[in-house]
């Protein structure tokens, strides 16, 4: 599959693509008037950044204890639930006078529902998509996340000073809610991947399959570290702009748009192969800029080049794919979704904590040196683990109840 008449012909791709397009528009627009309204509320760009994206650490303890789920229950009822609870959460995010404490607990609920989505999403996505459809498929996907995180930061922005950071909550609500329509009236019903009851037990032991090998467990920090810390430096866009985050969080989202439509659809394999390394450290050596305090043209330019870098994420997945059995796709998927969410998370807290002492530009240097030396540092088991040493997706592997190690 090459081209994108061939994926839109695919049955339910597109119904799955405009539920992922709708969650990402409301994530964005709910993230950024969260972030603002905290940021309004105590002035500390710690609270913050964890407003926007410390829920996600909670995708660990759902990742540990939810995760087995994600290939054990209907694709389509799981989808349509998640969104439906997101939707009513972010409406109880926007009711007058909540206090800061009382948002928070919200948002730390919703991390750890969160860390079933990616699995199922994503799961199912490898389910739909014939074997050598699922990169351009994701990529297309990312495309559109990227297009809704550019119209969500820029209407976002707007919203927030129409209508309040609370009525933004609504609009995020809504987006939520329609999202949820298109999954249970969109996607056909659809059997679990795998058999059996989900179960904290079960989750713990194929998180331990997953990563008992070693090929998946190096793409699995090249997804999750470098591009969490990167996320960090993001978090602090409101301290450093605070008039105009919007426009480096849209820039952001652009330059992540042109990396996944360039590599998803118009690069070749063997370039892929030579790229990733270059694309990887290209995510976070433009931040370092941010030392010299740039303005904000130059400061938009920067992220927009650096935000290309995140294609090497696309280019990580597929390795993901090529060694882990069709049987735990969904829960792999999850389990990558879950971690790098997480970090995310860790990312801004850590950047955030860095910006109590020093400046939020200083900060973002900071963390974006950290992120180098850990690329540099997981490059050379990323590049020996070829995906032929495991067992990939299409070559039958021991059931996952009884496999031991990849």
């Amino acid at each position: 599959m090459h081209t994108y008449r061939e994926l839109f012909r695919q049955p339910e791709f597109t119904p799955l693509f405009l539920n992922a397009s709708m969650k990402s528009a409301a994530q964005t627009v709910t993230g950024l008037a969260l972030g603002v309204l905290i940021y309004s509320s105590t002035g500390s760009p710690l609270l913050s950044s964890l407003a926007m994206f410390g829920p996600s650490l909670l995708q660990l303890l759902g990742a540990t204890t939810l995760l087995s789920a994600a290939d054990r229950l209907p694709p389509r009822a799981a989808i349509t639930g998640l969104w439906l609870l997101f939707a009513v959460a972010t409406a109880v995010q926007a009711i007058p006078g909540l206090p800061v404490g009382a948002s928070f607990a919200v948002l730390l609920g919703l991390g750890v529902f969160a860390s079933l989505g990616g699995g199922v999403v994503y799961g199912l996505l490898n389910e739909i998509l014939p074997r050598d459809g699922f990169l351009i498929g994701r990529s297309v996907i990312n495309m559109s996340n990227g297009a809704m995180q550019i119209m969500g930061f820029a209407v976002g922005g707007l919203l927030v000073t129409v209508l309040s950071p609370r009525g933004t909550l609504l609009v995020g609500a809504g987006l939520y809610l329609a999202a949820a329509a298109v999954a249970r009236f969109g996607l056909s019903s659809r059997p679990p991947r795998a058999k059996g009851r989900a179960s904290v037990a079960e989750t713990w032991r194929t998180n331990g399959v997953l990563w008992a090998s070693k090929p998946r467990r190096y793409v699995y920090l090249m997804l999750c570290v470098p591009n969490g810390l990167i996320v960090g430096c993001e978090s602090l866009f409101v301290p450093y702009e605070p008039a105009s985050a919007g426009v480096l969080f849209a820039c952001a989202a652009c330059g992540m748009f042109v990396g996944d439509t360039v590599v998803g659809r118009f690069v070749s394999a063997g370039w892929r192969a030579r790229g990733g390394p270059v694309l990887r450290l290209l995510l976070a050596v433009p931040y370092l800029v941010f030392f010299l305090e740039p303005p904000l043209v130059v400061g938009a330019a920067v992220v927009f080049v650096a935000s290309v870098g995140f294609a090497a994420t696309l280019l990580l997945q597929e390795r993901l794919m090529a060694l882990t059995p069709d049987a735990l796709s969904g829960h792999a998927l999850g389990l990558h979704t879950s971690g790098m969410l997480a970090m995310q998370g860790v990312g801004a807290g850590l950047a955030g904590a860095v910006a109590q002492f020093v400046s939020a530009g200083v900060a973002m240097t900071v963390v974006a040196g950290l992120s180098v030396v850990v690329t540099l540092g997981l490059e050379r088991g990323v590049r020996k683990g070829a995906p032929g040493e495991v067992g990939g997706g299409g070559v039958a592997e021991p059931s996952p109840r009884t496999q031991t190690a990849a």
